[in-house]
């Protein structure tokens, strides 16, 4: 069987709204993923894997971001970064296979949702193992202050997301439909100024897998530098402390909106 050509698989695959979403597409795939997924995609329509086990592959791969932090220096930082960059075009390819071939489904619904709390979770419980220094010289026993600061970060990350999926459970189980995108708006304007001002700034992204696996990469870089892990623990410090603020804020927000009415 010949495979589709880009142009074929584009409108099916990426039908209106896919890399509109506001919520749902990340600025990564509306800027080169989404490009980079048709190419793989196009061959892999044809193949007999399905699409949830792609899905399981953008498990691993985000799980074996989170392990690769673990490896000192450097090289595990360019690895964490990389492989981040493949659960990326897994998540992708999943859906665009899925689409293609007429086989959206819930459960594969429900597993990239799954997928994205475990891998994002373990990226940055990995990150915290990195700032402890498991592996640290004979002699030298692992600051352990550092891994908890690194869960702290992952259960934020999984709350911040808990908190918007929750959304829709609640109003499906009150017999409402999901909820729409201008229902995310704060009624008050206070919050709402608030919303716009964090939104500007989008520091609550840096809990996100790809943003943080590329600041990950920096402090890596800057801990080669200089030699120790000072970069990578000012990181852990900053990511812990974004999560909790973000988890508070994010849960304020739906509250004072009109999703749950």
């Amino acid at each position: 069987m010949s495979k589709p050509s880009v142009a074929e698989l584009r409108p099916v695959v990426h039908p209106p709204g896919v890399k509109d979403r506001r919520s749902g597409e990340h600025w990564a795939g509306r800027l080169y993923m989404r490009e980079i997924s048709l190419r793989w995609t196009r061959h892999l329509v044809g193949a007999r894997v399905t699409p949830n086990q792609l899905t399981y592959l953008m498990v691993l791969a985000g799980l074996a971001a989170g392990a690769s932090l673990l490896i000192p220096g450097l090289a595990g930082g360019v690895l964490g970064a990389l492989l981040i960059q493949v659960y990326l075009l897994l998540d992708c390819v999943d859906g665009e296979v899925a689409r293609w071939r007429a086989q959206t489904s819930i459960t594969g619904v429900y597993l990239d949702r799954v997928g994205h709390y475990l891998a994002e979770a373990g990226l940055l419980t990995g990150f915290g193992l990195r700032a402890a220094d498991v592996f640290a010289r004979e002699g030298q026993a692992p600051n352990w202050l550092w891994a908890f600061l690194g869960t702290v970060a992952a259960l934020g990350a999984i709350l911040i997301k808990a908190e918007t999926d929750l959304v829709d459970v609640a109003r499906i189980r009150g017999g409402l439909p999901a909820v729409r995108d201008e229902a995310a708006a704060p009624r008050s304007s206070g919050l709402a100024l608030a919303r716009r001002a964090a939104s500007a700034l989008k520091f609550h992204r840096l809990v996100g897998g790809v943003e943080a696996s590329l600041l990950i990469l920096l402090l890596a870089v800057l801990d080669a530098i200089r030699g120790d892990l000072f970069f990578t623990r000012l990181g852990v410090v900053l990511l812990a402390a974004i999560a909790l603020v973000q988890t508070l804020l994010h849960l304020v927000s739906i509250l004072a909106s009109s999703r749950l009415r």
